[in-house]
């Protein structure tokens, strides 16, 4: 929201307050409370009119501190909140003679007193500052309160993130409301807004603020990254760290951090589609199909559909074309799938449902006790009321009932659009609502997976998402077009969904709206298998390969085996991203932030911290890139490239641009059929560009997610020496683009295509290879 009119200038019908000086503050419980008048003091008469913000500074982690100002608490509405955090750090506050400090870790808060301002320093090294008359207190002609801070942004500072956005990925510029809305992915509304942001400078901002947040990225103030909210007070945190990595670190130990999902969830995923005339002899046939053609298939999914028209949600397999779900579900899952079945929080008038969670109270209410209904999704539909624990145990015992079919997880779809003109069971403020909703939603769906399933095996396909849901995984970026331009503002949501800590990320391949060309579904199909979740999707049409074309077919098949293949490696970079919060589909900034060329670069990603991926977005199979210092291989022809420049490149549809960083080792699995195995057995080593003198390192891990060992690689002149630990089984070395050498360790040489295949025997944990 603007407040000026210009430089100088407010907005008409409205009235600015900043602090003027810190007239007096006080300590306690390591909490720095400073009292700030809105004019200078000269003599004590002046306190009696005019007003003060209180602002708190304190710190929950180590590294981060908490900004809370307000101008009447009493007026200050708390529920719903965000599940924070508070770890008590060690804090100082130290007084000098023009300035209050209080200090997190490296992590410094120096306020001058007179006038008003704070720097924020890492290191000693200045991240921003809130100058005078940016942290404001503004009412307009009605009375209407709003609070507003104004952080400084330097000369070439650039910001990002701020949730699952499909505008440019570089946020300087552009005006964002956190409010969640279900826009599709070709507009300025997204389905899951987060108000946090991240600068290259090294540093994040977190507003705290479940309700709408109003950000105005170097747009009202070009040199000023302005966010505002209505009421009387504001709360943000300044989150420091050692790059951006450790920013998203701090963040997720705020906020939460990404759990395991099962392995198998990484596999492929086959939808009927949203609106499609589907019935049980269909899905066996798709299922007996991709079978038949050899393409790995781990999770069938069930969209709309499943149950009759006009009843959504009434969780009741249509009798007209499941008339028996439970045998149904029992031959599907004896081919090995996992089940998936599509729900939203919704109940429609039509449902048998809808009298019965009326006439309890489950259902949110309007002012005067009715009912709210609408028509937009389902004929005469309403809200479940999550926080109501009876109406939330009320749906999920309907869900359990699914579970004991041999449902495996729930597509959570929809939890936008909440309206505010409604009263809640529990008295939450329902604009604040409006966003959080979605987190009491998917909860509790997927707190009943944890609690049938297990921990490890819980996971759930959501759209919808506020802070907090990278807790609860996986998501997908909604509803995209059919063509290119849509395609590659699917990746800039995805990218900007992972600088808040969300791990797992996937997309309609092929686009969600009908049109989809067979040209489009093969190059969609690259970048849906190098995700980290891959998902077949559409509205009106089917999305299986063989009714595009027998290319598609292959273009399936290569990139569903090779994912399976790469499972070693992906799983370690999810097991990484549970401990660290750094996602596994990274932006090139997070990855290579020393590079200026990638703090812009948004149609390429990092896939863990080895692979870097070019997604094509071109029926001609052009496609350029940037590659940052280094040599490269493209894992598909072993191509080798040199780095720090752009290549221009032409690929037919059995490859991409999927290169290797130097001095990489990448465990591939030795099982091609699914994602789920044991990926400590029989594997590869595949050895990338070794340099001289530096160690190469990869965990390996347990498909329980579990550290099993490492393995280690050196190259120190003519000799390569790797060293293994927890490989359960005989495990293979593959040097890229080696010609001759000689081993000291037990083994067979063989020559490959890709350069040689050392097999090394069980119970061998050092190789020397001698070039």
């Amino acid at each position: 929201m603007k407040f000026s009119n210009g430089c100088w200038m407010d907005k008409e019908g409205h009235v600015i307050k900043s602090p003027a000086e810190i007239y007096d503050w006080k300590q306690e419980q390591g909490q720095l409370t400073m009292f700030a008048p809105f004019q200078k003091i000269q003599h004590i008469g002046q306190t009696l009119d005019g007003g003060v913000l209180t602002i708190e500074l304190s710190s929950p982690l180590e590294n981060v501190i908490r900004v809370k100002a307000y101008h009447h608490i009493g007026s200050v509405t708390e529920e719903p909140s965000f599940s924070l955090a508070d770890q008590l750090p060690n804090v100082s506050i130290e007084e000098k003679k023009e300035e209050i400090s209080f200090s997190s870790g490296r992590l410094h808060a120096h306020v001058r007193r007179d006038p008003w301002k704070i720097d924020f320093k890492f290191n000693q090294k200045l991240l921003t500052s809130s100058e005078s008359r940016s942290l404001s207190y503004i009412h307009n002609d009605k009375g209407d309160p709003y609070m507003r801070e104004q952080l400084s942004l330097d000369i070439g500072e650039l910001i990002y993130g701020l949730g699952e956005r499909f505008t440019p990925f570089v946020k300087n510029g552009q005006v964002v409301d956190i409010w969640n809305e279900d826009g599709g992915t070709g507009s300025e509304q997204t389905y899951k807004n987060i108000p946090f942001y991240v600068s290259n400078k090294g540093y994040g901002v977190f507003v705290n603020h479940p309700e709408n947040v109003s950000f105005e990225i170097a747009s009202e103030k070009v040199s000023k990254s302005q966010f505002s909210v209505e009421g009387g007070c504001l709360d943000y945190y300044i989150i420091a760290g050692e790059g951006l990595k450790e920013v998203l670190h701090h963040y997720t130990e705020l906020t939460g951090k990404p759990p395991l999902v099962p392995s198998w969830s990484f596999g492929l995923w086959l939808s009927t589609s949203f609106l499609t005339n589907y019935d049980e002899k269909t899905v066996h046939s798709f299922v007996d199909e991709m079978i038949e053609r050899d393409i790995p298939l781990d999770v069938f999914h069930f969209d709309c559909l499943w149950m009759k028209e006009l009843e959504w949600c009434n969780f009741e397999w249509d009798e007209r074309v499941f008339p028996d779900p439970v045998n149904m579900l029992k031959r599907l899952k004896e081919k090995g799938l996992k089940i998936c079945v599509w729900i939203n929080p919704y109940i429609a008038q039509k449902s048998p449902l809808f009298k019965e969670a009326a006439s309890l109270g489950y259902l949110l209410k309007r002012a005067d006790g009715r009912v709210w209904q609408w028509d937009k999704w389902q004929a005469g539909m309403g809200l479940v009321d999550f926080t109501n624990p009876a109406a939330t145990k009320w749906y999920t015992d309907y869900l359990d009932t699914l579970i004991d079919m041999g449902v495996d997880s729930f597509k959570t779809d929809f939890g936008e659009r909440i309206p505010v003109d409604v009263v809640y069971a529990d008295g939450s403020c329902p604009k604040k609502m409006h966003n959080y909703y979605t987190q009491l939603y998917n909860e509790s769906v997927f707190k009943l997976l944890e609690n049938r399933l297990g921990t490890s095996q819980a996971v759930v396909f959501a759209r919808s998402a506020t802070v907090g849901g990278q807790t609860m995984p996986v998501h997908w970026g909604g509803d995209s077009f059919s063509n290119y331009p849509s395609m590659a503002e699917t990746l800039r949501g995805g990218l900007s969904l992972s600088l808040a800590g969300f791990a797992y990320w996937s997309h309609d391949i092929g686009g969600f709206e009908t049109g989809s060309t067979p040209d489009l579904y093969k190059r969609w199909t690259q970048f849906g298998l190098l995700s980290s979740h891959s998902r077949y999707h559409g509205s009106g049409d089917y999305k299986v390969p063989w009714l595009y074309d027998e290319e598609a077919v292959e273009v399936t098949r290569q990139f569903t085996k090779l994912k399976c293949r790469l499972m070693p490696y992906l799983y370690s970079k999810a097991v990484e991203a549970t401990k660290t919060g750094v996602p596994m589909l990274r932006p090139m900034v997070l990855e290579f932030p020393e590079d200026e060329t990638c703090h812009y670069l948004d149609r390429q990603y990092a896939l863990g911290s080895e692979l870097l991926v070019a997604p094509i977005f071109s029926d001609q199979g052009n496609v350029r890139y940037y590659l940052p210092k280094g040599e490269w291989t493209n894992l598909i022809t072993n191509a080798k490239v040199s780095g720090e420049r752009w290549v221009t490149e032409t690929h037919d549809y059995t490859s991409l641009p999927l290169m290797v960083r130097e001095n990489s080792i990448l465990v591939f699995g030795q099982t091609d059929s699914t994602a789920s195995y044991d990926f400590t057995q029989n594997v590869a080593l595949h050895l990338f560009s070794l340099k001289e003198g530096e160690e190469a390192k990869t965990m390996l891990v347990r498909e329980s997610g579990e550290e099993a060992g490492v393995v280690t690689a050196t190259k120190m002149g003519s000799k390569i020496t790797v060293e293994t630990s927890g490989l359960t089984t005989a495990y293979s070395i593959v040097l890229r683009n080696v010609h001759s050498i000689s081993t000291h360790s037990s083994g067979e040489q063989e020559q490959t295509v890709d350069g040689i295949l050392l097999t090394i025997e069980k119970g061998v944990n050092e190789v020397v290879i001698e070039l």
